[in-house]
């Protein structure tokens, strides 16, 4: 079954289709062979954050890869500011809802990628700006984001990591200091909505010899 959800994005309402329940899409078998479970499904407030940062540059000629797409609010907002935006998940299912909500918010549809961050496929290549939201849920990730945005990152590019405060973030700045990338933070956002209350720290990552995005 499906719902739908109307998102305030740059001046305009983007209408997302999603699953009625991401419980729903629990797989035990993918579950117990690797811990998988589908946040893909849910629109969290680190995406709306991104996506509203987003879709207000000028991406026109430049390439975007977001990492972990979901349900594709952020691949819409940079679809709209121009870029040539490769979306990319772990799973399929979010594939394709981002290739649908795309469709049905611009009228343009990404290009889409499987990827799994242990093992990148070969042939990625590297991309002006990089981009993902909530991905430093799993202490493990930490690391692994940001070998990712060592060998995906164009050395004069620009990567974004919305995250609300996760207990792998600060590893990830770490790490990516380690592998010589600049990281930056400015002051959170303040993000509320009903009961959520969430403070959505913005990392901004380049080379040094970068310029800004």
């Amino acid at each position: 079954m499906l719902a739908g959800c109307d998102v305030p994005l740059g001046g305009r309402t983007v209408s997302l289709v999603c699953p009625r329940s991401a419980e729903e899409l629990i797989d035990e078998d993918a579950f117990a062979r690797d811990e998988r479970l589908p946040y893909w499904a849910d629109l969290w407030p680190s995406a709306r954050v991104l996506a509203a940062r987003l879709v207000v540059e000028r991406g026109r000629g430049r390439t975007l890869m977001e990492l972990g797409c979901g349900l594709g609010l952020v691949t819409i907002a940079a679809l709209r500011a121009g870029y040539d935006v490769l979306a990319t998940d772990y799973y399929e299912d979010a594939l394709r809802f981002t290739r649908a909500n795309a469709r049905r918010a611009v009228h343009r549809v990404p290009e889409v990628r499987l990827v799994d961050w242990r093992s990148l496929p070969q042939g990625l290549g590297t991309f002006a700006r990089v981009v993902a939201a909530d991905v430093l849920y799993e202490s493990a990730y930490g690391p692994l984001v940001a070998e990712v945005l060592a060998r995906t990152l164009a050395r004069h590019g620009h990567a974004t990591i919305a995250d609300p405060g996760r207990a792998a973030a600060p590893e990830f700045v770490r790490r990516c200091q380690a592998l010589g990338m600049r990281v930056d933070a400015g002051e959170p956002v303040r993000y509320e909505e009903g009961t959520i209350r969430q403070r959505i720290q913005l990392y901004d990552v380049r080379w040094p010899s970068g310029a800004a995005g």
